[in-house]
């Protein structure tokens, strides 16, 4: 169970995280507190949206090599639909912890 936070809090820590997510241009928009904000205020657990950037961010980094490579994310709204997907599904925290592991390694062998 999360703490509760505010809505300042939680849209501040949505963005931060969707800044630092791979894939995207690191840029926030106000279009993107926007929508921060409307998962707040629909009672979105941070959880569930950090859970989907992660997911989404795997499943764009680990493709095959001879896909087309991908656009650059620019807007949050590109992840709802795997926000929804995660608030649907009933995925084990420790599936989502091995992804973010997976990422991190991966990540750091990038630089």
């Amino acid at each position: 169970m999360e703490e509760p936070v505010s809505q300042e809090e939680y849209v501040r820590r949505v963005l931060e995280a969707y800044r630092q997510t791979p894939g995207t241009t690191g840029r926030v928009h106000q279009l993107d507190r926007q929508l921060a904000a409307q998962l707040y205020q629909r009672g979105v657990p941070l959880e569930a949206v950090e859970n989907a950037l992660v997911l989404a961010a795997a499943r764009r980094l680990f493709r095959p090599a001879d896909a087309p490579p991908l656009a650059t994310v620019r807007s949050l709204a590109y992840f709802l639909p795997v926000i929804e997907e995660v608030l649907e599904r009933k995925i084990s925290p420790d599936y989502f912890r091995y992804v973010r592991d997976k990422l991190q390694r991966f990540h750091s062998t990038w630089f």
